[in-house]
């Protein structure tokens, strides 16, 4: 692993290992854990990671040996009913009380200094917020990477189940912390069948030849697409970034599932008066910690430096460094977005698009939607290896993509910040979905994906209803003779659940009824940049 990647800083210390420790929760449980350490005499700082994927790897040799060599403890915990630990793994539900217990058997370790940090991604970064929900006095600085705070939107956009990235969830909760054999052969399994599990009628519990049986928190997360429904109450710590004052570092990247939740609490430290930090990379949730890692374990490495062991020499000058996609360079901001600014950009006849607003709200071009030939997905913030951006022009030649594009530009264009549009829909049938997409296009023709995001018009009658669809974040350049395009359609499958168009509930839905989506000319996408 060391051999793949490049630029990682030189070890300081050799380091040591003493695996299967056992950490009692405060249920008795016992939660095992391993802990690296340098083999140097000396105080050194503590780190916590506390994963649901196992101690082996890729996480002991990226979190417990790689820093241990640069100068920390680091205590690799294995989540209650993972990895050798006790009790029953649930979705979000202990880890406030298993960090806590961790925590305080820390405090009667002769090695603990009292000076702790915590790091890690994904749902590493869940169990994070958790404890910093009710932070220990001895935590002094967290680094959360492509990381989570919020499982209902993990799951679900305005309602609608993210099916794909649920299973692919589904695989790495139920197998990653088995080891990588048992994972990769799962994750295979899922890859051959996805499509014969995603297409059955009814969707609910055809996952389970895929998964190896039934997984009781994947049926609980399909039954509760509402987001105020009981089942999801005290699932997101969010809040607990309005009250921290822990350093917090934040990675992620433009195409990683969890971007929008990181932009989020970056937010949510700022308004609080939070030290924070953002990167945002090239990288997918996956590509972060493969292609990403040198850059995500420097910038870790520097925060952690700075506020454990008072070295600030890696901090860089700006709280934001973003990567700006189509230059392929990096751009050093004080703050994200840098600053407000919003442009409206206008569908037009014949598939324009234009600045110009238009005088009326009359329907523009319309497309029929059919669940049982559902609209696929491509590309974009996936959990898969199809994640990222990919070449569009064979899936706007559907006709149920709509594509409006603007003239070739004659000076570059930046975006930086929120994208969003503001869709006027009609519908013959009332139940629809609605994708909408940013891409650029180059002079050969070629549509890559920039940004994206899901909505659900309520329509009722032919009056048209308007729906504001989030289509994430980016900081992008459209270079000279490029063009900006938008994209839409009524879905994106399996990424989404398709709608059946019928009323029912998409995962319980036999009967599927087609729907035809009216596009009105007053909708409007809103860029940013002036």
């Amino acid at each position: 692993m060391r051999a793949t990647w490049r630029g990682l800083p030189a070890k300081r210390h050799d380091a040591g290992w003493e695996p299967g420790l056992v950490v009692p929760a405060a249920d008795g449980s016992p939660l095992i854990t391993d802990r690296y350490f340098p083999r140097t005499e000396g105080d050194f700082p503590t780190l916590l990671v506390r994963s649901p994927y196992g101690r082996g790897l890729p996480w002991g040799p990226m979190y417990g040996l790689l820093f241990a060599e640069q100068g920390f403890h680091v205590v690799l915990q294995s989540c209650r009913g993972t990895g050798g630990s006790g009790g029953t793994f649930d979705l979000w539900r202990n880890e406030a009380a298993d960090g806590r217990a961790t925590v305080s058997w820390l405090r009667e370790q002769p090695w603990f200094d009292g000076t702790l940090g915590t790091v890690g991604p994904s749902y590493l970064g869940y169990v994070q917020w958790a404890l910093a929900s009710d932070p220990p006095p001895e935590l002094k600085a967290m680094v959360v990477q492509v990381g989570l705070h919020d499982p209902y939107a993990l799951f679900y956009a305005d309602g609608a189940l993210r099916l794909e990235n649920a299973l692919a969830v589904g695989v790495g909760m139920t197998y990653q912390h088995q080891g990588m054999a048992p994972f990769l052969r799962a994750a295979l399994r899922l890859q051959r069948r996805l499509r014969s599990l995603t297409t059955a009628r009814p969707l609910r519990g055809a996952y389970a030849s895929a998964l190896g049986g039934e997984v009781p928190w994947l049926d609980e997360v399909m039954a509760h697409p509402d987001a105020g429904d009981t089942y999801w109450r005290g699932a997101s710590p969010a809040e607990s970034a309005e009250r921290t004052a822990v350093p917090t570092s934040l990675i992620t990247g433009w195409h990683d599932v969890l971007a929008d939740q990181t932009f989020e609490q970056y937010d949510r430290l700022r308004r609080a008066g939070c030290e924070t930090a953002l990167l945002v990379g090239p990288w997918t949730h996956t590509s972060a910690l493969r292609q990403g890692w040198p850059e995500v374990f420097d910038e870790s490495l520097a925060w952690l430096r700075a506020h454990l062991c008072a070295d600030p020499s890696g901090l860089r000058p700006t709280a934001v460094r973003v990567h700006l996609g189509g230059e392929n360079a990096w751009r050093d901001l004080d703050d994200w977005p840098p600053a407000p600014a919003a442009a409206s950009w206008y569908p037009a006849p014949d598939g324009h698009l234009t600045r110009q607003a238009p005088t009326d709200s009359a329907p523009l071009t319309a497309f029929r939607y059919d669940p049982a030939d559902p609209t696929p997905s491509l590309g974009g913030p996936l959990l898969s290896r199809t994640a990222g951006p990919r070449d569009n022009r064979a899936l706007e030649a559907r006709a149920d993509v709509l594509t409006f594009t603007g003239p070739p530009l004659t000076e570059p264009l930046d975006l930086l910040g929120p994208v969003s549009a503001r869709l006027s829909i009609s519908t013959d049938t009332g139940d629809a979905d609605v994708f909408t997409r940013l891409c650029d296009v180059d002079p050969q023709g070629r549509s890559v994906n920039v940004c994206d995001g899901l909505g659900r018009p309520r329509t009722t009658g032919p009056a048209p209803a308007q729906v504001t669809v989030a289509m994430s974040a980016t900081a992008h350049r459209f270079a000279v003779g490029h063009r900006l395009r938008w994209q839409i359609s009524g879905g994106a499958h399996p990424r989404y659940v398709r709608n059946p168009g019928s009323g029912e509930s998409p995962v319980d839905a036999t009967t599927f009824a087609p729907v035809r989506v009216t596009l009105h000319a007053d909708s409007v996408l809103t860029l940013p940049h002036r």
